[in-house]
């Protein structure tokens, strides 16, 4: 597991049945590629965050594959439109098998 990860998401605490909410998600990884050498001269494992997934009461609204040629502490934004009051379920999966998860509750109102 990479040391220091942490994932950020904004969603708004509440929207309107049926209206469309931006989402930010942020998740602070330094992204090894598995090319570069320590100080003592081995290799420092490839960790870089290859899949972002995002789900809203079990349905999922957005999976994305990410290459390897990805930037230093990966954001996304996009648009989700919220049906009901739930649950937004956010997901990063790591090379060397360590997954990341958050999660933030929306209201309707």
């Amino acid at each position: 597991m990479a040391k220091g990860v942490k994932p950020r998401v904004k969603v708004p605490k509440s929207a309107e049945a049926g209206e469309v909410i931006t989402i930010k998600t942020l998740i602070s990884h330094k992204m090894e590629s598995g090319q570069r050498k320590d100080s003592d001269g081995n290799v420092i494992p490839r960790s870089i965050i290859n899949r972002f997934t995002c789900d809203f009461n079990g349905e999922n609204v957005i999976d994305v594959t990410i290459e390897p040629a990805v930037s230093t502490n990966p954001y996304f934004e996009f648009e989700a439109k919220v049906p009901e009051a739930g649950e937004f379920k956010f997901t990063w999966y790591d090379d060397d098998g360590s997954v990341y998860e958050e999660s933030k509750s929306i209201a309707i109102g």
